[in-house]
């Protein structure tokens, strides 16, 4: 087989492929034996029908189009290897000639394959990328803060007969009409206002409103055959109540905490909001490290593999002509690919790799944070064949550690600051959280990789031409579920 290539842009390549007819001829072989078991011809049993007879009642070229068919990959699979390409997506096929079709064992399959391709990326050194990140201390308020949250967990919830204000608790009845046509409808829902968790725009209908009082409200509906369109939101308030807070005194410390005193709680949690900090400036110091990299790198994205992608985004939530929303995940998808790319030359260049150990510590953090069992949720993953998917998110994380820890990083003062803890191995992070601040895995990049774990065999384009605190938290958990109970009550 002979087969050359040929550039059409930084991300998208041409192979030529040439193939004798003598390489074909073991795939024309295992046609005639398949097609044998198919056909019931008269006077001869299936499986055992020769090929002349083949020939006359089924066609040779259906023969050789069958051979061709189940040969295209291993051609293709040839070509890529030969040329050391890293092909995302389908590629697109295009048959121009079949040997063998006037009888003769000679001539030579050709054929053409256009596929996206990871684009080559050049890295900087590490040691040239510098960044600023904030400083941080910890104020009295933010201990207060700590506290107060303490407490919220620990307060109750009283009836108040007075409007809904920010931080109130309300229960309520709601229903949503697109074009007077009622599409969803939920009675005696549990809601905080402020929390934007819910539709848009609630918050605000809510604030000022009494028990037993009725408003309507636009907002865009997030789910559902009607997800994307806007919708005319009912809501009827049955109830406004209020958390009380339990005082913060040594009685308080001893049933929130492990602690004897208020003044021992206080100081417990300033350390905790330390840590807490100096991890948000990990963080920061990551994503700003990530972005000095791609901002030094022209990282070009495939067009078409964004396109199918924006497609398949905008497709799922019924939002196709919605040409604003088409722009902003159009930059996200575009955004996130490079960051992509960028990331997997690291691994390349750092040799990264992922250890079980590692694997594993991943997946049980991303079960905690989707509320479920590890082994279920690896079971899952295996079943939806995500696993190597996984195992290249744990890898960028891990090259982007190598980054980080080559990169200069000063606060706002000039002082420069050690990120150690953060440019270990994944499996050794603090907290699971970081890993979306890390890496953006976006639908846009898992497609990506789908498309390259995958190897989607060519597909044929045309025919041929001929052919949580650590030590408050235990117990306030528990508060959480008790409370929570009696306020069901």
């Amino acid at each position: 087989m002979k087969s050359s290539v040929e550039n059409i842009d930084p991300t998208r390549v041409k192979l030529s492929v040439e193939a004798p007819y003598a390489e074909l001829k073991p795939s024309i072989d295992e046609a005639y034996k398949e097609i044998a078991k198919q056909v019931s011809i008269p006077g001869f049993r299936r499986g055992k029908v020769p090929a002349r007879i083949i020939d006359q009642r089924v066609g040779r070229p259906a023969v050789l189009q069958e051979a061709v068919n189940s040969s295209l990959d291993d051609f293709y699979r040839q070509a890529i290897d030969e040329h050391e390409l890293r092909p995302l997506g389908s590629p697109e096929v295009e048959v121009t000639a079949i040997p063998g079709l006037d009888g003769k064992e000679e001539g030579d399959l050709t054929f053409t394959i256009e596929v996206d391709v990871r684009p080559e990326i050049e890295l900087p050194a590490y040691d040239t990328l510098e960044v600023e990140v904030d400083t941080f201390e910890v104020t009295d308020e933010d201990v207060e803060k700590q506290l107060t949250d303490l407490r919220s967990r620990f307060g109750t919830l009283k009836t108040v007969d007075r409007p809904a204000q920010k931080d109130d608790f309300v229960t309520l009845d709601l229903t949503a009409t697109v074009e007077d046509e009622e599409v969803d409808s939920a009675s005696d829902i549990s809601y905080q206002v402020g929390a934007g968790t819910m539709l848009e725009g609630m918050d605000e209908a809510l604030d000022g409103l009494s028990a037993e009082e009725e408003t309507t409200f636009e907002s865009t509906l997030a789910g559902g055959e009607h997800a994307g369109k806007t919708g005319l939101i009912a809501i009827t308030l049955k109830a406004v109540k209020e958390r009380e807070l339990p005082e913060a005194d040594d009685d308080f410390a001893q049933l929130a905490s492990e602690f004897d005193t208020i003044d021992e709680l206080r100081d417990d949690l300033r350390e905790q909001a330390a840590k807490q900090k100096e991890f948000d400036q990990g963080v920061q110091a990551r994503d700003k490290v990530l972005e000095a990299l791609i901002e030094k790198l022209d990282v070009p994205v495939p067009g078409k593999l964004v396109e199918d992608e924006v497609h398949r985004h905008l497709e799922q939530e019924n939002r196709l002509d919605d040409d604003e929303h088409r722009t902003e995940v159009t930059e996200e998808t575009e955004r996130n690919l490079r960051t992509q790319f960028v990331l997997d030359a690291v691994v390349e260049a750092e040799d990264v790799d992922v250890s079980q150990p590692e694997l594993i510590e991943y997946i049980i953090s991303a079960a905690q944070q989707y509320g479920m069992n590890p082994n279920e949720f690896a079971q899952a993953l295996d079943a939806n064949n995500q696993v190597p998917a996984i195992v290249s998110e744990v890898a960028r994380r891990k090259a982007l550690a190598e980054v980080l820890a080559g990169a200069k990083v000063v606060d706002a003062s000039g002082e420069t600051v050690d990120m150690t803890a953060f440019t270990t191995a994944p499996g050794e992070d603090e907290e699971a959280d970081d890993a979306e601040a890390t890496v953006e895995s976006t639908e846009a990049a898992e497609a990506s990789d789908a498309a390259e774990e995958t190897e989607e065999k060519p597909k044929k384009k045309a025919a041929p031409k001929k052919a949580a605190p650590k030590k408050a938290a235990k117990k306030s958990e528990k508060k959480d579920d008790e409370q929570a109970d009696a306020d069901s009550e």
